[in-house]
């Protein structure tokens, strides 16, 4: 089931804000281009049962992660209630497991809503030219808004938003924003250099970053305690739990989930499909009153499916200079697989316009970088990330968590105050001893074992979306000191 794949997709079509419930305007991969559901081929039931868990992958995934981070009484570090913001007031470390491949350049202001019942308002304060992002997600993890300085300025700013369902009258000096989920996830990142003040600075707005019921508009509100359900567990990271996850548990709660959460309207082809093996949005599940057939085929389902959503990997975007470098995030379309590979080791991901991420597991010579080992990439003078907003180099171990290390560093950037070489050129260090004091603000520490390299790139220019950029290879030293 090989994906043929676009590449460097994004210079072909924008993909605005939606300020008044407009749709998201975007190229899309033909059905033979993209979804393996779509594959008239795909008739024999293991195929579909494999197909239906990828397709549901990102609900499920994204319903468990609600659960984790909204079971708490009232908010705290990265949880908060139901239609309540928890916002981090430093960066992640070596124990957050909330969110695969986490970063350490913004401080994330999280919120679940759940727009099915009522519209909320999200209040925005002035932000003084600060880079920020309110990037608002489906319950399929597709961004479908995205408040920020790139497409509303820094000003102040009111949304209105609602569920699919809805119709009414907007509050004055609100703009509309009509999710097509009922279960929707804002997750805003505000950008911060991590020192002491301007922590202070972020944490002050963040306390203004505001969410209310549409009924409580005009009102004094208080948000009510949330509730603790002590049989979610809150240790286990949020993928393994999915993946651990029994086949008829897994089918039955995404065909619940459906219920409030419908596939678009283009998912025709696969929600017809998941039909016949039973799986009804709204309806319960019942593997036991499958044919015999049905039933092996979906109990063998997840076994099958979780290494090919991770394999694919391999076969996504454009791969230059050893690194993965993709513009398909953030809204999928028809590319199931591509979108529960994102959900997979990058939940949350932003629109290609708001950030891109080059990725890579090997170095120069294609092999597997290692932290026992050490390197350089190096970027020629003139030859930084070009983007509008800021970039960074974030280290993660194998399964995209970060790890700990002698100086609590888990990125590089040029708020590290880089220092440059005599020709120009920027080296960064990716080992795990110091290369020594003078190049110690261009060190990336590595732990000891596999390691993972993404290159965070916020508001890149077009020279990095239309590929005429690319990320320098990540070089294996023989030197015994740097």
């Amino acid at each position: 089931m090989n994906v043929t794949r676009r590449i460097f997709a994004a210079g072909a079509a924008t993909i605005p804000f939606v300020g008044a419930g407009l749709p998201i305007s975007r190229a899309r991969a033909t059905e033979q281009d993209a979804p393996i559901i779509g594959s008239q081929a795909a008739a024999d039931p293991l195929e579909l049962a494999i197909d239906a868990y990828i397709y549901g992958y990102p609900l499920v995934t994204m319903e468990l992660t609600r659960r984790v981070l909204t079971n708490v009484v009232a908010p705290e570090g990265k949880g908060a209630p139901m239609g309540q913001f928890a916002s981090m007031r430093e960066y992640p470390n070596a124990k957050f497991r909330a969110v695969t491949a986490p970063n350490a350049d913004t401080l994330y202001s999280s919120a679940f809503l759940d727009v099915g019942q009522e519209p909320h308002l999200l209040t925005i304060p002035e932000e003084n030219g600060r880079y920020f992002l309110m990037p608002m997600l489906s319950a399929w993890t597709n961004v479908f808004a995205v408040p920020g300085k790139r497409t509303t300025g820094t000003g102040p700013q009111t949304y209105f938003i609602a569920g699919p369902g809805w119709s009414g009258s907007v509050p004055s000096g609100a703009k509309l924003i009509q999710a097509p989920t009922n279960l929707i996830w804002i997750l805003g990142r505000t950008y911060c250099t991590g020192t002491p003040e301007d922590y202070t600075a972020v944490h002050e707005l963040q306390d203004r970053y505001r969410l209310i019921p549409a009924s409580a508009t005009g009102k004094t509100y208080t948000p009510a305690p949330g509730r603790v359900d002590p049989s979610i567990d809150m240790k286990t990271a949020v993928r393994e739990q999915v993946n651990r996850m029994d086949a008829a548990t897994y089918f039955n709660l995404l065909a619940s989930l459906m219920k409030d959460n419908p596939p678009a309207l283009a998912d025709g082809v696969p929600v017809a499909k998941m039909a016949s093996l039973g799986i009804v949005p709204g309806q319960p599940f019942d593997l036991a009153s499958q044919p015999p057939v049905i039933r092996e085929a979906i109990d063998k389902a997840p076994r099958e499916a979780i290494p090919h959503i991770m394999e694919h990997f391999k076969n996504t975007g454009s791969h230059v200079n050893g690194w993965t470098f993709t513009t398909d995030g953030g809204d999928y379309g028809k590319d199931y697989l591509q979108r529960a590979l994102i959900t997979a080791i990058g939940l949350g991901c932003n629109l290609p316009q708001d950030a891109v991420y080059p990725t890579t597991t090997v170095d120069a010579a294609g092999r597997k970088l290692n932290g026992n080992s050490k390197y350089v990439i190096r970027f020629a003078e003139g030859e930084l990330p070009p983007v509008n907003g800021f970039w960074s180099v974030t280290m993660y171990d194998a399964d995209y968590f970060f790890v700990d290390n002698p100086i609590n560093r888990y990125s590089v950037s040029p708020r590290d105050a880089l220092k440059a070489n005599p020709d120009g050129s920027v080296d960064l260090f990716i080992q795990a001893e110091s290369p020594g004091a003078h190049h110690e603000s261009n060190w990336l520490p590595a732990p000891s074992g596999p390691i993972v390299l993404m290159m965070r790139t916020y508001w890149p220019k077009d020279t990095l979306l239309n590929g005429s950029w690319s990320p320098p290879p990540v070089t294996r030293s023989t030197s015994a000191s740097l």
